[in-house]
């Protein structure tokens, strides 16, 4: 069992702009005062370049393009729809926004099967969107692999039953809390846990100011330590600056690089970088026009695959 993988499924847009069906909740997002054929246009550029700079690392990186027969503005962040396993399983799910379930594509699948991956079992979940309920894949689950235990932040996007559902299906402990963020002087839930937090092998990044109940800190803080992760903490200004929202990956013979954004990493102080590099290279790209109007971040834009060879 690994918690990092050098295989990366990433989708590039081909409609992007702000998705006006995802911003009710997602409080990252913004407005920008520009065309959306230039928004999707500076979208691709940055979604161009830091594909280059995963691959000058040694990621392996799976491109797929999005269809522009669908309306899917946010098909840049495949991680909400779906997860990859270890041992062949693929897990599909419901989604918040209508026009973000378009997203989901056999297509994805074949492209995966074409590279010399092995699909077994497809566990799919989206039914839950009929009764109004929804878990956005590892955007609301953050999974420890090795340690097999799985952090969720509820909210509108992430629902406790479906959340205890997936962990007995996927054989993970849970890990339940809400993890607030202060929108015009309300205590409001952050949309996706992905955005607060991040799990590499040896360490977690975190936004613990943002779990406002006393016990529920506690117990992620217990989770963390018990399993030996260094926590390094962030404050919710940087969380605002998708600090929180970075993916470990393996390059080039095996090494290991936390990947964020230009913003994120620019929003860190030496103390923080320093608690980072002790375990890992930093690798960032600038995503300024994703993350205004997309409201999320370099590990958005990144579904891992576990998926066993065929």
């Amino acid at each position: 069992m690994s918690q990092t993988t050098n295989t990366i499924l990433m989708i590039r847009p081909v409609n992007f702009r702000m998705n006006e069906q995802t911003a009710v909740n997602n409080y990252f997002q913004e407005d920008i005062n520009i065309k959306n054929a230039e928004i999707n246009k500076k979208a691709q550029k940055e979604f161009d370049d830091f594909v280059d700079k995963l691959r000058s690392f040694g990621v392996n990186v799976i491109v797929e393009n999005d269809d522009v027969s669908f309306d899917t503005p946010d098909s840049i962040f495949p991680n909400n729809w779906v997860s990859f396993h270890e041992n062949g399983d693929v897990g599909i799910y419901p989604m918040f926004a209508e026009n973000r379930r378009k997203e989901r594509r056999d297509e994805v699948f074949m492209r995966l099967e074409k590279e010399g991956f092995l699909i077994e079992n497809i566990i799919d979940y989206t039914s839950a969107e009929d009764e109004g309920l929804f878990l956005e894949g590892t955007g609301s689950l953050l999974l420890d692999r090795i340690n097999a235990k799985a952090y969720c932040a509820l909210s509108p996007r992430a629902d406790e039953d479906l959340f205890i559902e997936f962990c007995e299906d996927f054989e993970y402990t849970p890990i339940v809390f809400t993890a607030y963020q202060n929108v015009e002087g309300k205590r409001l839930p952050i949309y996706h846990t992905n955005v607060m937090m991040c799990l590499a092998e040896q360490f977690s990044v975190i936004c613990l100011d943002s779990i406002d109940d006393k016990k529920e800190r506690k117990s992620v803080i217990k989770n963390l330590k018990v399993d030996g992760k260094e926590i390094i903490e962030i404050s919710e200004e940087q969380m605002h600056h998708f600090a929180g929202n970075m993916l470990q990956v393996k390059g080039s013979d095996n090494k290991r690089y936390l990947i964020m954004s230009k913003a994120a990493h620019d929003s860190l102080n030496p103390k923080q970088i320093a608690q980072i590099e002790k375990f890992c290279p930093i690798v960032s790209s600038s995503l300024e026009t994703i993350e205004t109007c997309g409201g999320g971040s370099a590990r958005c834009m990144m579904a891992e695959v576990f998926l066993p060879r065929a």
